[in-house]
């Protein structure tokens, strides 16, 4: 018997994706860009827009169409009398071809 290639377990993704995709941006406008088939995930700080594509394509068997980052400065937050700060992150939206999605993003979930 021949060995058939098995496909990703449900929620193991490829190495690269393991170090590029940090986690899915999961918010109100995330969610309406779904919409035009567009997914939004926090990606590593060093992270290229190549490397998203390919994390993307290996980790959910989808064709990507274009990848734009975007990088989001830190902010001061004030808790009392302490003055602390949130963390800057980089955030890539992917489209996604027509007819391709990802199940993760589904209304539910």
């Amino acid at each position: 018997m021949a060995e058939e290639k098995k496909d990703n377990k449900k929620g193991t993704l490829s190495p690269l994706a393991n170090v590029v995709l940090m986690k899915p941006r999961v918010t109100e406008k995330a969610y309406a860009v779904n919409a035009l088939n567009q997914y939004v995930f926090q990606i590593a700080p060093r992270a290229t827009k190549t490397e998203v594509r390919r994390a993307v394509e290996e980790a959910y068997g989808v064709s990507v169409v274009s990848v734009n980052i975007v990088k989001l400065p830190e902010k001061r937050r004030v808790f009392g009398k302490v003055v602390g700060r949130r963390n800057p992150i980089k955030k890539a939206i992917v489209k996604l071809k027509t007819g391709d999605s990802i199940a993760l993003f589904k209304a539910g979930i």
